[in-house]
């Protein structure tokens, strides 16, 4: 019981609990200033009952194992490595934010909105979907920086199924509001989710 104490423990916990506050702390920052606070609500910053639940199941994982095999948790290389992608996923995201301004929205948009315009700037030049990019990034590399090798699969299946039906659900009313321009722009810019045009 004395490795929850560890100094491994302490070190790798408190770097998910930071990076976890941090991103839904500085998501709803950013949105609150972007679109207001009133537009702001848990369900739209996606905190749903299975965000919740993977967190709860990566703890648990992180748990068992910092007890039962303490040596799981010791591959330093690994979990700075992870450090280093939460950072990148996060500057990755928020950069998509920022760019985007008004035509970033946590929720699908499926009617058109003057303030919606298409952002091909910026890391958007780059990127077709930098928020997906950066959230599947750092998504994964929060389990990568605990040493948890069954969230880290899991998060990588679970996130990128969520992309690979939203994007094209998204892409949909893209297409819609933008026409030509759109699918101009899909063909050249990589949609920044592997496997997912």
């Amino acid at each position: 019981m004395t490795e929850i104490l560890s100094y491994t423990a302490c070190r790798q916990l408190s770097q998910m609990f930071i990076a976890v506050i941090f991103f839904h702390v500085s998501e709803y920052f950013l949105a609150a200033f972007i679109h207001g606070k009133s537009s702001v609500t848990l369900k739209s910053l996606l905190i749903s009952k299975h965000y919740l639940l993977a967190m709860v199941f990566s703890l648990l994982e992180y748990l068992i194992e910092v007890t039962f095999f303490p040596e799981l948790k010791e591959y330093w290389v690994i979990s700075d490595l992870g450090l280093v992608l939460v950072v990148v996923g996060e500057i990755i995201r928020k950069t998509a934010i920022i760019t985007a301004g008004q035509s970033f929205t946590h929720m699908i948009r499926v009617h058109p909105d003057e303030r919606h315009q298409l952002v091909t700037h910026g890391i958007y030049k780059f990127i077709r979907h930098p928020g997906y990019c950066g959230f599947l990034i750092w998504s994964v590399s929060t389990q990568i920086m605990l040493c948890n090798p069954l969230s880290t699969i899991g998060f990588a299946v679970v996130v990128w199924k969520f992309f690979n039906s939203r994007i094209p659900y998204e892409e949909y009313f893209l297409r819609q509001f933008f026409g030509m321009q759109y699918a101009e722009y899909a063909q050249q810019v990589g949609s920044g989710v592997p496997f997912v045009n």
